[in-house]
């Protein structure tokens, strides 16, 4: 093998492993929504139902009979040339999937450091199996002097895309040492800088209502303190990392803290060293990694013996000695939910206030409740949190509320937890004209998942369109619908949400109202 022909096969192998790596860019992104996890990539490539791996199998399909039929055709020019022209169709096809994938994910793929890291192993790993299998075909055409090898040398890289979950997981395993140190050094100097900071620091936690209680809390804590709070759902080590990165100056720092598996509210909790918490409640939300509710309320309350001082939710069972005790002695009572806002008498120890809001449903009165007893513990008067709590704005998609051309539209996309989708639904049966639902159901609910969906199902009978997006979990919210007595004239399951928005386009007119509830991301 001659320089120049090494030199051509390098060539050629970057410039493929170029293109082959940006039709990998929507497996990159379902890794990066797995948070990096190989199991979750591999568990979400191989259910029966991905598109993705199919139009994989498809582009695979494409490049080896063109590249075939190209190298046949031209055989007449030799072998060389007839090769180099059989390229084309493998990278002209790569560079269609590209173009027609570009909005393959709902969540976009995050152009973080973490990722471009990533996107460069791959890249290496594709160019180097390229070469290899490039230079291990010239050299099997070399030994068997056959013309037939030197024209389809490049047959087998057709069969690439085929390759392209393992090639991602693999350049994951082997970016994870350095990822790991990266990760360590990062949330250590943010709690060096926690540890040095005088503000006062406040976790929250529970299966439903973090993002909104935290939301809530930092708007009314806003009307008195300099609060910094962590942003959208960031409630991993690396989210409030990335929230301490950009500095402290301030009188609270409000920390939301997530939980999937046994451990994680320790570890936040470790970073943070919260002195007030709130634990929201608990639920079956992520009883499929917990394996049980004990399980998941044990995890829960580790936030309870971390934090001195905590607010407490109904649900949540706690005797620790000396707990605050006015920490339960919250309410939100008398609540009255209507098209436009929800409105409730705020009980705070003794006092008492009555409180309207332009929030939607029950549930947005008791995380305002636990916000207005967290303000209360840090030193606000009830007249300052009533004032403070008529003036909060809707937590963006979380059942916020839009209108367009005349429609109004429940955005509740972001609720993944049975009592929330419940209780919108609840709110969308207020609304006068024709209502409408869009959901793909609830998951994460282990043995439970069956049923819950099951009783989301008999929550939307007497709803005027019910709109079932993908082929999962919805046959449990249909067969719900059904034996609660709903109308299966009603009812229609779309594979997409993109296609049920075509749906709805033609179908809604003014008046009409719908709610997307649970827009689930690319992983499910």
């Amino acid at each position: 093998m001659t320089l120049e022909v090494i030199l051509s096969i390098l060539a050629g192998s970057v410039a493929a492993g170029l293109v082959m790596c940006f039709c990998m860019a929507p497996v990159l992104g379902v890794l990066q929504q797995c948070g990096y996890n190989e199991r979750g990539l591999f568990r979400w490539y191989f259910h029966k139902h991905n598109m993705l791996r199919r139009r994989h199998a498809l582009l695979a399909l494409s490049e080896l009979l063109l590249v075939s039929l190209f190298a046949l055709c031209f055989s007449f020019l030799g072998s060389a040339l007839a090769c180099l022209v059989s390229a084309a169709p493998f990278v002209g096809l790569g560079v269609l999937y590209i173009l027609s994938s570009r909005h393959a994910l709902k969540v976009p793929l995050r152009r973080s450091a973490r990722m471009m890291r990533l996107g460069g192993c791959c890249f290496v790993l594709v160019c180097a199996l390229i070469f290899g299998v490039s230079c291990g075909m010239w050299f099997a055409a070399e030994a068997a002097e056959s013309e037939l090898f030197r024209l389809f040398r490049f047959v087998p890289l057709a069969l690439l895309p085929l390759l392209f979950p393992f090639l991602a997981a693999f350049a994951g395993l082997l970016m994870k040492p350095f990822e790991l140190c990266h990760n360590r050094r990062f949330i250590a100097r943010a709690k060096k800088k926690l540890a040095a900071s005088p503000c006062i620091k406040v976790g929250i936690t529970g299966s439903f209502g973090k993002t909104s209680v935290k939301h809530f809390a930092l708007e009314m804590l806003s009307e008195k303190f300099r609060v910094l709070a962590t942003p959208q759902s960031f409630n991993t080590p690396m989210g409030i990392a990335r929230t301490v990165k950009g500095g402290l100056d301030c009188d609270i720092f409000l920390a939301e803290m997530g939980a999937r598996r046994e451990g994680d509210i320790k570890e936040l909790c470790e970073l943070v060293r919260p002195e007030y918490g709130i634990v929201t409640g608990v639920s079956d939300q992520h009883l499929e990694t917990f394996g049980s509710l004990e399980a998941i309320a044990a995890e829960k309350k580790v936030l309870a013996e971390y934090a001195p001082k905590v607010v407490l939710g109904a649900s949540v069972r706690y005797d620790k000695a000396g707990a605050l005790k006015e920490g339960r002695d919250f309410a939100a009572e008398d609540i009255v939910c209507t098209e436009e806002g929800t409105s409730f008498t705020l009980r705070l120890g003794k006092e008492r206030a009555r409180i309207q809001t332009k929030l939607l449903g029950r549930h947005s009165a008791e995380d305002v409740a636990f916000a207005a007893a967290l303000c209360s513990l840090l030193g606000m008067s009830l007249p300052e949190i009533a004032a403070a709590a008529a003036l909060l704005t809707p937590v963006p998609h979380r059942l916020e509320k839009r209108v367009s051309g005349g429609v109004n539209i429940l955005d509740d996309s972001y609720n993944a937890n049975t009592a929330g989708a419940l209780a919108a639904v609840e709110t969308l049966k207020l609304f006068k004209g024709r209502k409408f639902v869009v959901t793909p159901g609830l998951v994460e609910l282990g043995e439970l998942e069956e049923k819950r969906n099951g009783e989301l199902g008999a929550a939307l009978v007497g709803l005027d369109g019910i709109l079932l997006v993908g082929e999962t979990r919805v046959s449990a919210v249909s067969a719900g619908y059904l034996n609660a007595g709903g109308d299966g004239g009603k009812l229609r399951t779309l594979p997409t949400l993109r296609e049920a928005q075509l749906v709805l386009k033609n179908e809604l007119k003014a008046g009409d109202t719908v709610l997307f509830l649970n827009d689930l991301p690319d992983t499910y």
